[in-house]
């Protein structure tokens, strides 16, 4: 019997910087899907927010509120930005380096809807690569790879360890308390920025166990994307860049996002991709991201891996403008958690990350809050975990000591069929055409519609959590009428 005293699911920036902050004497697993890099943490570019310091903190959570469209919780962004410098600078005295200038101070940079430069990066446009790279060096723990989780071992409103499918064995493995930090939805949609394995999986197994899911209508849609490939997964093109000087324009030129805000591309995500998606419709342009405003060697060195991957796919960048169209990017919502990680009803289980829902970015996400979120959050979970610890009375009826052991029946359902791909694809079509930047009853009944009718077929278990993470959404999104941050609604 494998036991452990924490399980964490998911090995990016959440996951890891919550191993890092558990202590070597304790036996801890992280178990990741499929290789290390192939997480969201590894591809965000632009970098992460915080207070600069005490003077700024009523400032970051103001703007904060503000991209929430009202629907933020307030404690859960005063708890964000509060910790925003500790987190920041654990990571730079454990020896993480962001960007500095010629004289050793931080590079800040600013993004939109932020009222100031307050954002830092790692390797020019490669933040969380850089991160998640040195978290990973820095893990103390063991790490079990290309397993997924297919199980939470729930008993009496207890999580007692999960059920993973190891290169196609099912096992069951123990833990005092499991800590879920797997990531969000982005495989679900057609196109999309996210990781290819970020596949829903941890949000439908939830439903299946009763555990409650919130604000899944909350789906941000990032506006710079070239989406031109064949790739699920499109190239990202950083809000650094509209940041520090990049604008959006149609085939004539013209930059019309100050028809739908006064600031124009330092608009929220929200609006900035409801306006690209509206102006195309309207008059059948292409949208484009110029970047002319930059330095040709500025450039190089500022975003060296945007500049290779767009010199690679021909363009002559930053001479050339690039097409663009939104993509899905970031889940707002997810499992509900409190401002602990501590999953409401079900004592020893937590969520971090983008799969959970703290109420911390309400309705719309403020850029380059995310990364942050995931390590502050990781930092609260941890701190509680070690401030409630398990008393130990050890005896061969309860290994864990006050946790009385109950073994688990590993389960036999059919992973996946062969069917299953053709039906995965379906469902990124129909999110993406129904459940996407715009939606209407009609298009959110009808993806409901073709949900259940799968949901009714013989289908393997894997499937079966995506689609009830995709019917999760369409139902959060019909029962929010009114339009508000990414969510839109237009009359029918």
């Amino acid at each position: 019997m494998m036991q452990y005293d924490v399980i964490i699911i998911g090995a990016g920036v959440a996951g890891l910087y919550a191993a890092l902050k558990l202590p070597k004497d304790k036996k801890v697993l992280l178990i990741n899907k499929r290789e290390t890099f192939k997480c969201n943490s590894f591809y965000a570019q632009g970098g992460v927010a915080l207070a600069r310091d005490a003077a700024d903190i009523p400032a970051h959570i103001k703007d904060t509120l503000e991209a929430g469209s009202g629907l933020c919780c307030e404690n859960a962004v005063d708890v964000l930005s509060q910790n925003s410098r500790l987190v920041i600078d654990d990571l730079i005295n454990r020896g993480f380096e962001f960007d500095k200038d010629s004289e050793g101070n931080l590079l800040y940079t600013k993004e939109a809807a932020h009222s100031t430069e307050r954002i830092l990066h790692a390797g020019g446009d490669a933040t969380g690569r850089h991160m998640h790279l040195f978290l990973l060096e820095q893990n103390p723990h063991a790490m079990l790879s290309d397993a997924r989780v297919v199980d939470l071992l729930i008993k009496n409103g207890e999580c007692y360890g999960v059920s993973v499918l190891d290169h196609r064995e099912r096992r069951n493995i123990y833990a005092k308390d499991v800590i879920i930090a797997s990531g969000g939805v982005g495989s679900l949609f057609e196109f999309h920025t996210n990781a290819p394995c970020i596949s829903a999986d941890m949000q439908g197994l939830c439903v299946l166990k009763g555990i409650e899911l919130e604000r899944m209508e909350m789906l941000q849609f990032h506006p710079t994307v070239f989406v031109d490939s064949n790739n699920a997964q499109k190239m990202l093109l950083t809000e650094a860049l509209r940041g520090e000087g990049a604008t959006i324009e149609d085939e004539s030129g013209r930059r019309f996002l100050f028809d739908y805000d006064e600031r124009g591309e330092l608009a929220s995500r929200d609006i900035v991709s409801k306006a690209i998606y509206e102006h195309s419709k309207k008059t059948g342009m292409q949208v484009y991201l110029s970047l002319e405003n930059f330095d040709h060697v500025y450039f190089t060195q500022r975003f060296p891996n945007i500049y290779k991957n767009l010199q690679i796919l021909g363009f002559d960048v930053p001479r050339q403008r690039v097409p663009i169209s939104p993509a899905f990017h970031y889940a707002i919502g997810g499992i509900k958690t409190d401002l602990h990680g501590r999953v409401p009803n079900v004592k020893s289980l937590y969520a971090i990350g983008e799969v959970a829902s703290t109420k911390v970015h309400g309705a719309n996400r403020l850029a380059s809050n995310s990364l942050l979120e995931g390590l502050v959050f990781a930092k609260e979970a941890v701190e509680d975990i070690l401030n409630h610890p398990h008393v130990p009375e050890r005896s061969d009826k309860c290994p864990w000591g006050d946790k009385e052991f109950i073994e688990f029946p590993v389960g036999d359902e059919v992973m996946s069929l062969k069917e299953d791909k053709e039906k995965k694809n379906l469902l990124r079509k129909i999110m993406w055409e129904n459940v996407s930047i715009v939606r209407t009853k009609k298009g959110l009944n009808s993806a409901l519609e073709q949900i259940n009718a799968m949901l009714g077929e013989k289908i393997g278990k894997l499937l079966k959590f995506r689609l009830l993470t995709a019917k999760e959404i369409v139902l959060s999104a019909l029962a929010r009428e009114e339009s508000i941050g990414v969510h839109y609604r237009t009359s029918d």
